[in-house]
């Protein structure tokens, strides 16, 4: 499960990380939410100048995938997650995992433990610090009124260990050695990335418990991220953080 992320990594720096050619400046967003619009990249048309390496384009999106093929919007459930495993085989996922995967950028997302009592959200993020990449899959919906929404979900797989006792999902990452693989939708079908649907290893997430306050979407602040006391974990000294993975 993904229900929140956020992305504060400067354009610049998402640029550089992505290979893209150009991507306008933006603010940070601490809280994004399903529905909101997401920063994707695909794969575009042609190649980069002085490289045999195709384009690739940012683009905002709706988080929320709606299938092309959908009719009745009303009759759709919210679908922001996609779980990695069964998604090549789903009527709604099926033709994005072969035509339409993208990747998401992120400096982390929330998630919830709900072990009894008022769930506790934690703020994960990655250990090295730095933008990571969510597998995604994209579809463009043609409302009635003739207009084109662009949508995206983010693919799920089991946590690994560490995570396991905040949640038992967790997103799908992308590494950038595998990029090109993950987005060539012309020659690579599911079956040739399905190795690449796998959780992090043990040592990418960090996670400190947060404030309640990221519950509310309007809330968007840096301080969603600063970490809390939590009641359920054992007691330490004047901590400054809180980490799960006891280093």
């Amino acid at each position: 499960m993904c229900g929140r992320f956020s992305l504060t990594t400067s354009s610049q720096r998402i640029e550089d990380h992505f290979d893209l050619d150009t991507l306008e400046a933006f603010p940070p967003r601490y809280n994004i939410a399903p529905t909101q619009p997401i920063l994707v990249v695909m794969a575009g048309d042609g190649y980069a100048s002085e490289s045999v390496r195709p384009v690739r384009e940012g683009r905002l999106v709706r988080w929320g995938l709606i299938p092309s093929w959908a009719k009745d919007l009303a009759d759709l459930s919210l679908m922001f997650n996609a779980r990695s495993e069964t998604a090549a085989e789903k009527p709604a996922f099926r033709g994005p995992m072969r035509h339409g995967r993208v990747l998401v950028p992120a400096s982390g997302f929330y998630e919830w433990r709900r072990s009894g009592g008022k769930p506790q959200p934690f703020w994960i993020y990655p250990a090295a610090g730095e933008v990571v990449a969510f597998a995604g899959i994209y579809s463009a919906f043609m409302a009635p009124d003739g207009s084109e929404i662009e949508t995206a979900a983010i693919l799920t797989t089991a946590s690994n260990e560490s995570l396991n006792p905040i949640h038992d999902r967790m997103p799908v990452t992308i590494s950038p050695p595998d990029f090109e693989r993950w987005l060539d939708c012309r020659d690579g079908e599911p079956r040739h990335i399905a190795d690449l649907l796998r959780p992090a290893p043990e040592d990418f997430w960090r996670a400190v418990p947060v404030s309640d306050r990221v519950n509310k979407t309007a809330n968007m602040g840096p301080e969603l991220q600063h970490a809390v006391p939590d009641d359920q974990a054992p007691r330490r000294d004047a901590p400054s953080q809180i980490d799960l993975f006891g280093e």
